[in-house]
């Protein structure tokens, strides 16, 4: 092969993949996004809490840049025993969004039961929205798992994984991308 050839076959594969990669990121799914772009990471303030016993909980948020999760310390009401207690933290996770932040976890999802073993496990059967009204993509699936397994994995210490499951039915996915089929670990890689 000549020279020129050589040349012309290398500035084709660059403009190959340059297009390749400007494709892939047009159509990717788009990423949780904040209301108020460019709005600084302060945490706002927490809503009144409502009257009876309270415990402090991390709740898990997306983070500015749409990839990872940003932790928040706010109240959440006192669940007698770690089930109840797991329902109170989840419901809190569940909960709107206070500005600036956003949740990954899809609006309309509401906690339908949740289930323990002795080895630590929990079992937390989500509603249907939480996979029918998910926007999809992987970056938006990891963030709305590990929401939900660290939200619990962090606040509980007596909680070592978490499956979920949807209208009380184990899923292979909620979108396509990560592996519900057995209970996953802490995973704080995914938080800032």
């Amino acid at each position: 092969m000549t020279r020129g050839a050589r040349l012309a076959v290398a500035i084709g594969t660059v403009a190959v993949l340059a297009v390749g990669i400007w494709v892939a990121f047009e159509l990717a799914p788009k990423r949780w996004t904040t209301s108020r772009p460019g709005v600084a990471a302060a945490i706002p303030p927490a809503p009144p809490p409502a009257p009876g016993r309270k415990i402090k909980a991390r709740l898990f948020y997306v983070a500015d840049d749409g990839t990872k999760l940003v932790g928040v310390e706010r109240d959440v009401p006192f669940g007698e025993g770690t089930v109840a207690q797991a329902r109170q933290i989840v419901e809190a996770q569940l909960a709107p969004a206070v500005e600036p932040f956003v949740s990954a976890v899809p609006a309309g999802t509401a906690v339908r039961a949740i289930f323990a073993t002795d080895g630590g496990e929990l079992f937390v059967d989500l509603s249907k929205e939480i996979a029918s009204a998910h926007p999809g993509g992987s970056m938006n699936e990891t963030l709305t798992v590990y929401t939900l397994v660290n939200v619990l994995t962090t606040n509980l210490p007596a909680v070592t994984a978490v499956q979920l499951l949807v209208e009380g039915k184990e899923v292979d996915t909620l979108a396509g991308h990560i592996d519900l089929r057995r209970p996953l670990e802490k995973n704080l890689a995914w938080v800032q």
